[in-house]
């Protein structure tokens, strides 16, 4: 497989609970999606595909290009297996990378080992083919691969990605039991929510959700942060000089180098960016330490100006006409808040979202689904979602007059 000229399967992989989110942006992309599991989607593409979903996924971790699928028993065959793949067509011998591996094998007591098995056999690959190999450790600034070994199916990718695309770059300064950036998005794009609308996110905590939203409304590109990629320490991607079998033939193709083709595309993407006509978009917490964190994460992220933000409780958080979308992720009992105690709290919103919020969508992320009874509202919908290891669900409220129903109906 040549990265920069041929046509094959890109591995979208997500958290799990964000596949059905991430499906539907690659729809909304125009991709066709062939296969999709609990933290995978496949769809097919070039070099420009894999950089414009690198760019554009806003619920996504990884963009993978398969390289080896086998059947693999042990660390004997594992490492005959790694050492097959051509990795000098991929890697720079004096260039760097690191290996990322998903191991779930029996017979592999200690899961570190089939990374420093593949290491080993890329090193020796490269020294053997190149004369010289590139060093390797947990560094983020070079190249990537991930393999996942699962009994005894066995998958080598190159990680086009590196760096998760759920670390954007602009969350300097975290808070507790912070929102991963792609659940945030996810929740935004299942709320429904238009762009156009206001978005309202009390308990802001380090203001991620409302980080997001802006980016949304912004129509601004969330890989346009990262200044490294993994595709960006490929064989290939800087060629400049004459002759070069990669470098010529990504010419002779689209006219320009890998790298001029991603700097294209990234300055395209920002002059479609919305400059006018934004919603208002309000995040508010009774913490000022928080504020002050989301406010600062909010800078950093360049959308401060598009966001208000104000210290008070959830419930006097001032909204603008209605319709819109509410967001709150309030404390679940597991990680923060304890079980019982949270009662008040969950009635609380339930009477926020009655007296206050007419007209809107009210959407509540909680890993606590007997709390979530306690808002005393009909639900429309309920939308199943992972914040780390804990299954939680998005409760979506449609707050026209006269929703309110008995506590505890659905």
């Amino acid at each position: 497989m040549n990265i920069w000229k041929d046509t094959y399967p890109l591995i979208v992989s997500c958290a799990r609970g964000l596949v059905p989110q991430a499906s539907k942006e690659l729809t909304r992309m125009g991709y066709k999606i062939e296969t999709a599991t609990e933290t995978m989607i496949s769809v097919r593409g070039t070099m420009r595909d894999m950089m414009t979903l690198n760019l554009k996924l806003r619920t996504a971790h990884r963009v993978l290009a398969p390289l080896l699928r086998s059947e693999c028993r042990d660390l004997y065959e594992f490492y005959d297996d790694v050492v097959s793949i051509e990795w000098e067509n991929y890697l720079e011998p004096d260039g760097y990378f690191t290996v990322n591996t998903a191991v779930h094998n029996d017979n592999i007591r200690d899961t570190r080992m089939p990374s420093l098995k593949a290491k080993d056999a890329i090193a020796d690959r490269m020294r053997i083919k190149c004369g010289g190999r590139p060093d390797s450790g947990r560094e983020t600034f070079g190249a990537s691969v991930f393999i996942y070994w699962q009994d005894e199916e066995l998958m080598v990718y190159l990680d086009t990605t590196g760096e998760p695309l759920s670390k954007r770059g602009y969350r300097k300064l975290p808070w507790k039991a912070p929102m991963q950036e792609t659940l945030a998005a996810g929740c935004i794009l299942a709320s429904e929510w238009d762009s156009n609308s206001p978005f309202v996110a009390p308990m802001c905590g380090s203001g991620t959700p409302a980080i997001e939203a802006a980016l949304l409304a912004l129509n601004r590109a969330p890989g346009s942060f990262k200044s490294h990629f993994g595709f960006m320490a490929l064989k290939g991607y800087r060629l400049t000089i004459p002759g070069e079998v990669a470098g010529t033939s990504v010419r002779q193709r689209f006219g320009a180098s890998p790298e001029q083709i991603w700097k294209d595309m990234v300055a395209t993407a920002r002059s479609q960016e919305r400059r006018q006509g934004l919603p208002p978009i309000i995040a508010t917490d009774i913490d000022g330490e928080a504020l002050e964190t989301a406010r600062m994460n909010a800078i950093a992220a360049g959308v401060s100006e598009y966001i208000t933000f104000g210290q008070c409780d959830f419930a006097a958080t001032k909204l603008p006409p209605p319709p819109g979308v509410i967001f709150l992720n309030p404390e679940y009992g597991e990680r923060m808040g304890e079980g019982q105690d949270l009662e008040p709290l969950y009635a609380r919103i339930g009477d926020f979202f009655k007296q206050k919020c007419t007209g809107y969508t009210g959407c509540v992320l909680t890993g606590n689904m007997e709390m979530s009874r306690k808002i005393g509202l009909r639900s429309s919908r309920r939308v199943p979602f992972f914040n780390g290891p804990i299954e939680c669900r998005m409760v979506v409220f449609d707050l026209y007059e006269g929703s309110q129903k008995g506590e505890g109906e659905e």
